[in-house]
């Protein structure tokens, strides 16, 4: 059931642990590069636009806490389909400042969309979320377990 709820990417698998070497290096320095791209957004690559989020669960929810600074309700978009929860958005920021000396523009944009597997059976009107000081939460209320009957078994006469 954990493993279900585990965030995934566009590419919609989980990692699996490498044992091969040159690829455990090779993930180590797109690590590195994904890490300095946050710092400097011109050398930033897509992933590293991709909000942080946490997924937990208790007895009858699924709550979903995702990182959106800068955004508002209006940047962003919710939607399940197939029991899976998609949250896409989009930043547009942009500053100006002039001064005597020196005139500056600094613009940023960049779209992202995360997913996670939901238990199934989840139901959209089970779904609600609400955004406050650049933290995303939304909250799904786990289905009923499913009932399992005994079905008697009749001899043939």
């Amino acid at each position: 059931m954990v493993k279900d709820m585990i965030p995934v990417g566009t590419e919609r698998a989980l990692a699996r642990r490498e044992t091969n070497p040159f690829t455990l290096l090779q993930q180590e320095i797109d690590r590195l590069f994904d890490g300095f791209g946050r710092n400097f957004p011109a050398f930033a690559t897509p992933q590293a636009t991709m909000p942080r989020m946490d997924v937990s669960e208790t007895d009858k929810t699924v709550e979903i806490s995702a990182e959106l600074p800068g955004l508002e309700t209006k940047d962003v978009q919710i939607n399940l389909a197939d029991n899976t929860l998609t949250i896409r958005g989009e930043k547009q920021n942009e500053r100006e400042e002039k001064d005597k000396d020196y005139h500056l523009i600094e613009r940023s944009f960049g779209a992202f969309s995360r997913s996670v597997t939901l238990p199934e059976g989840v139901k959209a009107e089970d779904v609600s979320a609400e955004i406050a000081k650049g933290v995303l939460k939304v909250t799904v209320k786990k289905p009923a377990p499913r009932q399992s009957r005994q079905i008697d078994i009749k001899t043939a006469a």
